[in-house]
């Protein structure tokens, strides 16, 4: 039995409020050896991130670790001076965090923040800091590394980010890591770059890693272990082989019964019914009783025990001693497509559409050439229809959306909404036609007021574009917007540093849906959600397109919501549209050898059918000097 490099037990974890403590985590145990990979899943809210900033002492101000114990190497991490545990931070335990956007230093390069770590852990400098950066940045698949070593943070788009985070966490060589949804902000070829790069550094030095992810597909590659949390317990914990062709808690269950895909088109995905219990409001029984299909007296009275059901294989569920209260599930009904829309009435049209920015030098800033980051697109997006963007981050899909809305001014092209042109219009002339176009973004940490509250942000573009006018209907309107996305309506009080990623990224689409849009351009905004949160989303976004004949935009590198939700599919490489057709003609037959790599690098939510993935050879080009064909 080989000794394990982390041992977790009994770890609780609380938050003070006032003079209340609030527990968030509760009496977590696991272990971890050198070379293994463990990875936890659960919704947003259920602890995850939380145990993950315990073990490195990273909590906030407000975290009280309440018991437990944390033993990494021989030694008890919640025992260590803090001087000591520098050393371990970033040398011996390292960690990706969630939001890059928010965890990278705004006032420093690239390279010094990498270079910092190296000299800390490494004791390299000078030239040769500069160096390894340079190699960590290449092997995390940065494009023309060099010159990003000098750039900041705000320079850079969300995957780049992610990537810098990898780079900098992998610096001092830690014999563990912690990756907080390491490749959620990357497209599939990046991600299956990173999760390359990351199962060869552990053969390369044994390195343990934690990882928490809500992709079943990336943990059915990179997981040996599966830890699933709920309310700030773990519930259910198996090796990957039986985790996946046997889940026994209700709640593993649901989450894999939430996965979109082609097969569940025209139909409702499962969902979760309620939320995540508040840490105000603990259940004295089992935790998910309130949203189980199986639950009686006992689940609402008594905490579950462990049982054990197979080797290293345990569960969290009162089902188990009583089997035979197993009741089978009504599946969902399906839902007919009601769309308002025919073929033919096109609501988007995009011809010949172009954004090139300026590269400017010398004393004058002379232009000396142009970024070509959206060049030639066209295309039409009808009323009732989903057409969803696909490709790399930074080949120009966040951009056409923007140049669209004309957040950004394109250099050329026509975009016409209902057959009105709006490159033309003036600031004053596009704003009552705001309404009918509106914009979730990608990142909603950076897109959100900090300043508001979130029934102020939602209610914010209602009372600017003349929607539900009278305060009282407002404040009802907003209610029923956040239970549409799956929050609480008393979260309209509260501020968007309180939630989660996932949490604000509901809070983004609220907002886009308060002001009764025709046209929704949706910039990733599934990425930062959980499946069963992303099940809720998709019901709800395609609800509304049944109901009211919206059209998407849907921006994704997620290509089961594709299957799932899109009418078409549109292909981007270097700001050009290289192939485009039918949902099921690009997925099942994809021409284009850079379609062909895309799909081959979406990571499965199964233990069968891998298949090979296509490498590209070489660097992407540059969009300031792409390719003439």
């Amino acid at each position: 039995m080989f000794k394990p490099l982390l041992s977790v037990q009994d770890l609780s974890v609380g938050f003070a409020s006032g003079r209340t403590l609030l527990t968030a985590v509760s009496d977590v145990s696991f272990d971890l050896t050198a070379g293994e990979t463990l990875a936890l899943l659960g919704e947003s809210g259920c602890g995850k991130s939380v145990t993950a900033l315990s073990l490195l002492r990273l909590l906030p101000a407000a975290g009280r670790i309440l018991g437990g114990e944390v033993r990494f190497a021989g030694n008890d991490l919640l025992q260590l001076p803090e001087v000591d545990m520098r050393a371990v931070r970033g040398g011996g335990m390292a960690m990706i965090f969630q939001e890059p956007a928010t965890s990278l230093n705004p006032v420093m390069t690239v390279g010094r923040q990498i270079e910092e770590v190296l000299e800390r852990h490494l004791a390299l400098s000078g030239e040769a800091a500069r160096q390894r950066a340079l190699e960590l940045l290449n092997a995390v698949g940065m494009a023309d590394a060099a010159r990003r070593l000098n750039d900041y943070p705000f320079q850079l788009s969300g995957g780049m980010k992610q990537r810098v985070m990898i780079a900098v966490a992998l610096a001092g060589n830690p014999r563990l890591l912690v990756a907080d949804e390491p490749t959620t902000a990357l497209d599939v070829t990046i991600q299956a770059q990173i999760l390359d790069l990351l199962r060869r550094l552990q053969a390369e030095h044994g390195m343990g890693m934690l990882l928490i992810t809500h992709d079943l597909g990336v943990v059915a590659q990179m997981a040996h272990r599966v830890g699933v949390m709920y309310a700030g317990e773990i519930i259910e914990e198996a090796p990957r082989e039986a985790f996946f062709s046997s889940p026994r808690h209700p709640y593993t269950q649901k989450l894999f019964a939430a996965l979109p895909d082609i097969t569940r088109r025209g139909g409702r995905l499962e969902t979760i019914d309620g939320q995540v219990p508040a840490l105000t409001a603990m259940p004295s029984g089992c935790r998910f009783a309130e949203r189980c299909p199986h639950a009686w007296e006992r689940c609402r009275a008594e905490a579950p025990k462990w049982h054990q059901v197979g080797e290293q294989h345990r569960v969290r569920c009162h089902l188990l001693a009583e089997p035979e209260r197993l009741v089978a599930s009504a599946p969902q009904a399906l839902r007919e497509t009601n769309s308002l829309a025919t073929p033919d009435s096109a609501l988007l049209t995009v011809d010949h559409l172009r954004v090139h920015f300026p590269i400017r030098r010398g004393v004058f800033q002379r232009t000396v050439g142009h970024v070509k980051a959206v060049d030639d697109v066209s295309f039409e997006l009808a009323r009732g229809r989903t057409l969803a963007l696909v490709g790399e981050s930074g080949c120009g899909k966040t951009t056409a959306g923007k140049a669209i809305l004309q957040l950004i001014k394109p250099s050329a092209g026509s975009v016409q909404l209902a057959g009105r042109e709006l490159t033309v219009l003036s600031r004053h002339e596009l704003r009552p036609l705001r309404r009918r176009m509106q914009m979730i973004f990608q990142d909603p940490f950076a897109s959100l007021n900090p300043r508001l509250s979130v029934g102020e942000i939602i209610g914010e573009g209602m009372s600017a574009l003349g929607v539900e006018q009278p305060n009282a209907g407002r404040e009802a309107a907003i209610a029923r917007l956040l239970q549409q996305v799956g929050l609480d309506p008393a979260a309209a009080q509260r501020y968007p540093h309180e939630f989660s990623g996932g949490q604000r990224q509901r809070i983004a689409i609220a907002r886009a849906l308060a002001v009764q849009p025709e046209l929704i351009i949706c910039d990733e905004p599934t990425s930062a959600l959980d499946v069963s949160v992303q099940a809720q989303i998709l019901n709800l976004l395609k609800s509304l397109q049944d109901d009211l004949g919206l059209a998407y935009l849907f921006i994704t590198h997620n290509f089961a919501v594709v299957e799932y939700l899109a009418h078409e599919v549109a292909v981007m490489y270097l700001g050009r549209i290289v192939e485009r057709g039918r949902v099921d003609e690009v997925m099942n037959s994809p021409r284009h050898l850079y379609t062909q790599a895309l799909l081959s690098a979406v990571p499965s939510p199964s233990l069968t059918g891998a298949q090979k993935i296509i490498r590209l050879t070489g660097e992407t080009p540059s969009p300031a000097n792409p390719p003439n064909k």
